[in-house]
């Protein structure tokens, strides 16, 4: 039998949180002295605090916690149960990372107000290009709703090219037009092109796309480094350059992967603008 002062050590936690799992009939004691109200606490019982600080950091309440006990779910079931909590908090976690480098991204945008390139931006012709590619719909051009869409469609894409025995040499192409039926492109949805360019002889099987985006007369071209999670200054740039310089947009970039290591802020990108 342990004090409380040796269980609470044990299990590292606060004397003050056993003395209230007791008050709330979470965790009692396995005995308690009726002459002192000293509480011991036996060994086996640290199985049931282990469930209860787990479940409790996994974001469960603890009447949540008191009906899993109550329950007397299994070791195998808990654990089923904790995995999928942590898989959860996981993809929130990652979501906010997201949303931190989108704050980021547009606080470096805020600093760079004012600012304008001398020699970022390069104006130059895009040749025609053989692609495959897999076409999907993101709600939005922001790198929130894009991110979450091209990275499968590559994915996706990249499977079936090497089931029909196709390497392609690259590089990979993302383009992006309005989804909405009278072309504009504001606020609405965007489809979104995951393309790679082809040799002269791949022939990719029949769930793949082949086409050829035309050539761009004049592009302004600026190359990102980095997460395209984090692209936001870099084509806000890319703008201010082409206001600047009386030139008008003629549509959405063109993503150009230059080098595409395993760690995405190594991340090269050639954004392509096309100018009337």
């Amino acid at each position: 039998m342990f004090t409380i002062g040796d269980f609470a050590r044990h299990g590292r936690v606060s004397a003050r949180m056993l003395r209230h799992y007791d008050a709330i009939g979470l965790l009692r004691p396995e005995h308690t002295d009726p002459r002192t109200g000293y509480r011991h606490y036996a060994a086996a019982q640290l199985a049931v605090l282990n469930r209860i600080v787990a479940l409790k950091d996994l974001g469960f309440t603890l009447e949540q916690v008191r009906r899993i006990l109550d329950d007397r779910v299994g070791t195998e079931e808990l654990r089923g149960m904790l995995l999928l909590r942590r898989a959860e908090l996981e993809a929130a976690m990652a979501a906010a990372a997201g949303r931190l480098g989108g704050v980021e991204a547009r606080l470096r945008s805020i600093e760079n107000e004012g600012r304008m390139p001398a020699d970022d931006v390069v104006v130059k012709s895009v040749p025609a290009v053989r692609v495959a590619e897999l076409t999907a719909v993101a709600r939005s051009y922001g790198p929130e709703d894009i991110s979450p869409v091209i990275g499968p469609l590559y994915e996706e894409l990249f499977r079936r090219l090497a089931a029909a025995g196709v390497s392609p040499p690259g590089p990979g192409i993302a383009s992006y037009e309005s989804a909405a039926s009278d072309g504009s492109d504001g606020e609405g949805a965007v489809l979104v092109h995951a393309a790679v360019t082809l040799s002269p002889g791949d022939r990719p099987g029949p769930d793949v796309a082949v086409v050829v985006l035309p050539a761009l007369e004049r592009a302004a071209t600026i190359v990102h480094r980095g997460s395209m999670d984090s692209v936001v200054p870099t084509s806000q740039t890319l703008a201010r350059w082409v206001d600047a310089h009386g030139h008008r947009s003629a549509g959405f970039a063109r993503e150009v992967t230059l080098e595409c290591p395993p760690d995405r802020e190594k991340w090269v990108t050639e954004l392509q603008e096309p100018l009337l």
